[in-house]
C-alpha cells in the first residue's frame, strides 16, 4: 500500500484541472500560498465532525448551502450578511418547528472553483477555455480572460479570508443572537407566503425567550441564545489550492486542510483511482462525496471504504443528487448497501442539481417545485428503508434573486431576466429557501411521532 501524502494525488489520473501556460508562475504561486495562514484549524473541524456524528445518530439535521460559485465581482460584506441570515432563518425554522439542532455549514469562503461539461466554449466560432470559477480564470469570453492565472489563487484566499472573518464576527458577535430573530427577515419589497409564515414562528420565538428570561435563562448566561457555530464548506476541485493548506496538526500530528472545515467530491470527480479521492481520503477533515443517478451501491461502499476506512461517525457525508422522479430508481439501492454493511454515514440531498433546465428564454433555471419534490422523495425512501435522512445541500443566496421558477412568490420564465446574477448555476433565493426550510420542518416533525 502506497503511503499518503498531502502530494501523492500528483501520481493517480485527474479531471476537471485547468491547464495553467506558466507552470514557473504556478510554482511561485504555490510557493506563497504554502506559507500563508490557515483560513480554519484542526480543532474546528473535529468539532464539526462530533456535531455530524449527532447527524448520523439522527440526534441532529445538516443544514449546508450558499453560492453555486462564489466570484470575485460580487465581494461584498452585504452579500456574505444576508446568506448568513438566510441560513439562520432556515435553522431557526428546522430547530423550533422541526424540533432538532441544527448544524450549520456554508458553501462560502472558499467555493469559487466549478467543474465543467466540457473543457472549452465556442461562441460564434470562437473557442476558448470554458469558465472554470475565479480562483481559475475569468467569465468573460475573451482569450485573457479565459486563460487560467495562478495569481488568482492568491486573490481568492484573500477573500475567503476577509469572508471567514466576517462570518466568524456574525456567528459570536450579536447577529446570531435569537433576540434578533425578527432582525434575520429580508428586506425584500415582496412578502412570500414563507416570509409571513417566517414572521409568525418569529413571533413565537420571541414569546418563549421573554418566558426563559423570566424564568432565568438569559442570552448573557447561555452562550446558545446568543452565538451560533457556523462552519465552511467547498469543492475540492483545484487540488493545487488544496495541497497548499493542508497542514499537519500540531497537536494529533494528523494532515487536514485549513481551506475550510468541510471539504467534497464531485459526482465528476469520485473516481476510486483518481485524484480527488486519493487527496480526501488522507486529511482528517469532515468529507463529502456527491452521488448522482450513476452511481450504483458497489461503488458507493468502495468509496466509502477508502474515504473512511475506520468508519467513523461524521467522517463522510453522501450527498445524493438525483433528480425528481428518479430518486426512487437509485437511492434505495444506496442505503441497502450502505445498511447491510453497517456504515456511519450521513445522508444528504442535493435537489439543486439534478433538477436544471433550459428557460424557453434560454436561462438556465430549476423549477421549485422539482426542488421540493425531490426533497419528498429523499425523506419518503429513507422512512421506508428505516434510514435516517440527515442534510440538505443547497446552492442559494440572501439576495432577492430571480433564478430558480417558481416558489410561493411565483417567479416565471419572464421574470429571470429582472434579477438573475449568478455566474454559473441558478440558486433559491431567501423566500424559496424558507419555504424549502418549512418542508423539512414539517418532515422531520412528522418523523418524531
Amino acid at each position: 500500500m502506497s503511503i499518503w501524502t498531502p502530494s501523492s494525488w500528483h501520481s493517480k489520473p485527474i479531471l476537471q484541472q485547468p491547464t495553467y501556460p506558466d507552470q514557473d508562475e504556478l510554482k511561485k504561486v504555490l510557493a506563497e500560498l504554502k506559507n500563508y495562514p490557515p483560513l480554519v484549524f484542526a480543532g474546528e473541524a473535529r468539532s464539526l465532525k462530533a456535531q455530524l456524528a449527532d447527524v448520523v445518530n439522527g440526534k441532529a439535521f445538516l443544514l449546508q448551502g450558499g453560492d453555486c460559485a462564489e466570484s470575485f465581482s460580487e465581494f461584498h460584506a452585504d452579500n456574505i450578511r444576508d446568506t448568513f441570515k438566510a441560513l439562520l432563518q432556515m435553522a431557526v425554522v428546522m430547530t423550533y418547528a422541526g424540533g432538532v439542532p441544527v448544524v450549520k455549514v456554508g458553501r462560502i469562503a472558499g467555493q469559487f472553483a466549478k467543474p465543467r461539461s466540457s473543457d472549452t466554449e465556442t461562441i460564434n466560432g470562437v473557442t476558448l477555455d470554458s469558465y472554470r470559477g475565479d480562483i481559475i480564470n475569468g467569465i468573460e469570453f475573451t482569450k485573457e480572460a479565459r486563460t487560467p492565472d495562478p495569481k488568482r489563487m492568491i486573490r481568492a484566499y484573500n477573500q475567503a479570508s476577509a469572508t471567514q472573518n466576517l462570518l466568524r464576527a456574525f456567528a459570536s458577535g450579536g447577529l446570531a443572537d435569537l433576540h434578533q430573530v425578527h432582525q434575520w427577515n429580508q428586506e425584500f419589497a415582496h412578502q412570500g407566503e414563507a416570509t409571513k409564515k417566517y414572521e409568525k414562528l418569529a413571533d413565537e420565538i420571541s414569546t418563549s425567550l421573554k418566558f426563559m428570561e423570566a424564568c432565568g435563562i438569559k442570552a448573557s448566561t447561555h452562550r446558545t441564545l446568543r452565538e451560533t457555530d457556523f462552519y465552511t464548506s467547498h469543492e475540492a476541485l483545484l487540488l493545487h489550492y488544496e495541497e497548499a493548506f493542508t497542514r499537519k496538526d500540531s497537536i494529533t500530528g494528523d494532515w487536514y486542510d485549513t481551506s475550510a472545515h468541510m471539504l467534497w467530491i464531485g459526482d465528476r470527480t469520485r473516481q476510486l483511482d483518481g485524484a480527488h479521492v486519493e487527496f480526501l481520503k488522507g486529511v482528517k477533515n469532515p468529507i463529502g462525496v456527491k452521488a448522482g443517478p450513476t452511481m450504483k451501491p458497489e461503488e458507493l461502499i468502495e468509496l466509502c471504504n477508502a474515504l473512511n476506512p475506520e468508519n467513523e461517525a461524521g467522517r463522510l457525508n453522501v450527498i445524493v443528487r438525483m433528480g425528481a422522479g428518479k430518486v426512487g430508481d437509485g437511492l434505495p439501492k444506496l442505503i441497502q448497501a450502505v445498511q447491510k454493511e453497517g456504515l456511519n454515514i450521513v445522508w444528504s440531498c442535493d435537489p439543486m442539481h439534478g433538477n436544471t433546465i433550459k428557460s424557453s428564454n434560454n436561462y438556465k433555471t430549476r423549477p421549485v417545485d422539482s426542488i421540493l419534490t425531490e426533497m419528498k422523495e429523499f425523506f419518503q425512501i429513507h422512512k421506508a428503508e428505516g434510514s435516517y435522512a440527515g442534510g440538505v445541500h443547497l446552492e442559494m443566496t440572501g439576495k432577492d434573486v430571480t433564478e430558480c421558477i417558481g416558489g410561493s412568490f411565483t417567479i416565471t420564465e419572464e421574470d429571470l431576466s429582472s434579477r438573475y446574477h449568478t455566474h454559473c448555476d441558478p440558486r433559491l433565493n431567501a423566500d424559496q429557501s424558507l419555504e424549502l426550510a418549512f418542508l423539512i420542518a414539517d418532515t422531520l416533525k412528522e418523523a418524531q411521532k
